[in-house]
């Protein structure tokens, strides 16, 4: 076993007389990757601190490794206004270059100056500030947020090759899959330790909660604190309903039949006919440009009263664009939008615009005043309906101004599902979210009787909700597939590998020989064979993959054919990145 470089021996620490908790002791070794799982408001983030130094704890030790480097990514970072992303970025980098590699791998501009930041941008630059620095260990407070799923995936592979120690807190299922392999689970001022990754968290965490409850069931005593329907009630969920399951598929399967009936139309039926009662969106050829940049170009679908639509793709890519002009917020350059009859839109808006922070919890719910609300049609007591959203009865009176951001988050969706209407919107409703309320979310979506539109870059999220899929993958392309992540996953095509031919390389010419070295020049005439071998792994597998018997016959192979393509998909996006980077150089 490796020398642990960071350790809390016999920690507590306590607010306000109550332990958060005690007896506390963690080790952090090199190469260790752990994610710290519990719910909000458990102590997750505090504890993070207490490891990086910023709290001191009541009792106990904290030991440091002398010489080793400590990087914490916090939630919320102030950054000074008058730097350029570049200066602050370089402050502990060791190198330029590496500082210049990260920002322009999170699409940051160096030279641009803090106070012109969106809040994303600004958290992305504080991401990459702990990255750009030699560090022995990384801790990493929510580091997906406002990131989207290319960079996502990037980040994934940065932190696996990492040598250091890393202990990483996110509600990003598939990304804890990827990075961790010990869990730390903190629940209930206990911290549990699991020498296995995420991917085992469930298995693991609903063993121990039932076995506490047949110990309790033997002593006839309740859990305290209502922890009854706020761990066994979310962990049911996890389970999934088998029902809602079967409808889930039934309504892909719906999709994918109507969307097989209409390949070689260009044009869509009218909204007239036989659609008419059940139509909510129908787009023909619809394009947008934007200073003589296509955002969409040609893009068609038509969308049933139910259905639930993921959209994803890179930042900037249009996703926001095309939402708009699905929900008639803009208009297309060219094509048409048609709306279904009686179409009401409800809009989530990810900066939580509709919530004013002096205002209480019942009166952002209630407005107009009164103590209930209206819950598709039905009437709710507005304490009874938060309850749903994990709120205690003595949070209600509280102001909005001093919840948490995920208890902001909360507090908005539930206020937007409340809302009269059958064509919901979500732009990005995961962020600040912890897992249970994850599950909780996807619970109430799929209950939703409404068309649903969400944008997120959540995979587990769209995997376990969405009926088809949405890739907005720029230059104007936009594709839609039937299922969810994983279908799309299976789905889509590879990169193409046509621009780059296995042929001989070019006779190098004077000005080439002094702008490449001699491993740069051999690099770059080995690559385009290995970007032609990858093409052809890639194609082997997406045909075994596309076989529609292959997954009943073949489970084990589908689950290891699924995780080396998208890793042969990532090679190939590297390799053909550092073909370019050369070919620029020369």
């Amino acid at each position: 076993m490796s020398t642990p470089i960071l350790s809390l021996r016999d920690a507590t620490l306590s607010f306000g007389g109550k332990p958060l908790f005690e007896g506390l002791s963690v080790n952090v070794c090199p190469g260790d990757k752990i994610c710290l799982v519990g719910r909000n408001g458990s102590g997750k983030s505090t504890l993070l601190k207490c490891l990086s130094g910023i709290i001191e704890i009541d009792k106990g030790e904290r030991f440091v490794q002398p010489g080793i480097t400590i990087k914490y990514l916090a939630q919320d970072v102030d950054l000074p206004a008058k730097n350029t992303i570049l200066a602050f970025v370089m402050q502990d980098a060791p190198e330029q270059f590496m500082a210049e590699a990260i920002l322009d791998r999170l699409s940051l501009n160096p030279d641009r100056l803090m106070d012109s930041l969106s809040g994303g941008e600004r958290r992305r630059v504080a991401l990459a500030q702990t990255l750009a620095t030699d560090a022995d260990v990384l801790i990493l407070d929510e580091p997906t947020n406002h990131l989207d799923l290319p960079t996502i995936e990037w980040l994934e592979d940065y932190l696996k090759q990492f040598k250091g120690g890393l202990i990483t807190i996110s509600h990003d299922r598939i990304f804890l899959e990827k990075v961790s392999t010990s869990t730390w689970w903190l629940d209930r001022g206990q911290l549990r330790i699991h020498q296995k990754g995420f991917n085992d968290y469930d298995t693991w965490s609903e063993q121990i909660l039932h076995d506490e409850e047949r110990q309790m069931e033997r002593l006839n005593t309740k859990l305290r604190l209502e922890n009854d329907w706020l761990h066994y009630g979310v962990t049911a969920r996890r389970k999934r309903n088998q029902g809602r399951l079967r409808q889930l598929y039934a309504l892909r399967q719906e999709r994918r039949e109507r969307q097989s009936n209409q390949v070689g139309k260009v044009k869509l039926e009218g909204v007239e006919g036989n659609w008419g009662s059940k139509l909510a969106i129908e787009a023909d050829q619809i394009s947008k440009s934007f200073d003589g940049r296509t955002i969409i170009k040609s893009f068609t679908t038509r969308i049933l009263r139910g259905e639930r639509i993921g959209i994803l793709g890179p930042n900037g890519a249009g996703k926001t664009t095309l939402v708009k002009m699905l929900v008639g917020k803009l208009t297309p350059d060219t094509g048409s939008v048609k709306m279904g009859a009686n179409t009401e839109l409800i809009y989530f808006d990810q900066m939580r615009e509709t919530l004013k922070p002096t205002d209480t919890m019942w009166e952002a719910m209630c407005p107009q005043g009164g103590d209930q609300v209206f819950v598709q049609g039905k009437p709710r007591h507005v304490v009874a309906y938060l309850k749903d959203f994990l709120f205690n009865e003595k949070q209600v009176r509280g102001q909005v101004s001093i919840l948490s951001g995920g208890e902001k988050n909360r507090l908005a969706l539930a206020k937007a599902l409340a809302q009269p209407g059958n064509l919901l919107v979500l732009d990005e409703p995961t962020n600040d979210l912890d897992m249970d309320t994850l599950d909780l979310l996807i619970d109430l979506l799929s209950d939703y009787q409404g068309t649903l539109l969400v944008v997120s870059h959540d995979r587990d999220f769209l995997d376990k909700l969405t009926t088809s899929i949405i890739a907005v993958e720029g230059n104007g392309t936009a594709v839609e597939y039937v299922g969810g992540y994983a279908d799309y996953l299976r789905q889509r095509p590879a990169v193409t590998t046509s621009v780059i031919k296995k042929t001989e390389p070019m006779k190098e010419s004077p000005k080439t020989k002094n702008r490449l070295s001699y491993n740069q020049q051999r690099e770059l005439n080995q690559l385009p064979g290995l970007i032609e071998k990858l093409g052809q792994e890639i194609n082997h597998i997406e045909t075994k993959l596309a076989d529609p018997n292959f997954y009943e016959k073949h489970q084990q192979d589908f689950v290891r054919f699924t995780g080396e393509l998208e890793q042969k998909r990532h090679q190939l996006d590297q390799a053909e990145t550092r073909w370019l980077e050369l070919e620029e150089l020369v």
